[in-house]
């Protein structure tokens, strides 16, 4: 990552535009606060398909085990445990 102020972005533009090509990140300051930060386009992913498909399953588990769980307890069976346990 590289930083560099706007006057010198100004005059380094075409250097700047090279460097996130090549994959860098450059910010962009003014005063010493960063005001712009140029990405690449293709970044790699963060994660990867087969995480996405282990995490929608294991959501998908999840969810059945809660319609299960909705299915085998009515209203009043949940508001008369809810009683006995206090």
């Amino acid at each position: 990552m590289q930083s560099v102020g706007i006057y010198e972005a100004k005059t380094r533009f075409s250097a700047l535009i090279e460097l996130v090509e090549q994959g860098e990140e450059v910010r962009i300051t003014r005063h010493g606060k960063e005001v712009v930060r140029m990405l690449p386009m293709r970044r790699k992913p963060v994660i990867t398909d087969e995480q996405i498909a282990q995490e929608l399953a294991h959501i998908a588990a999840l969810q059945s085990t809660i319609r299960a769980a909705e299915a085998t307890d009515s209203v009043a069976s949940l508001r008369h445990r809810g009683r006995s346990r206090a």
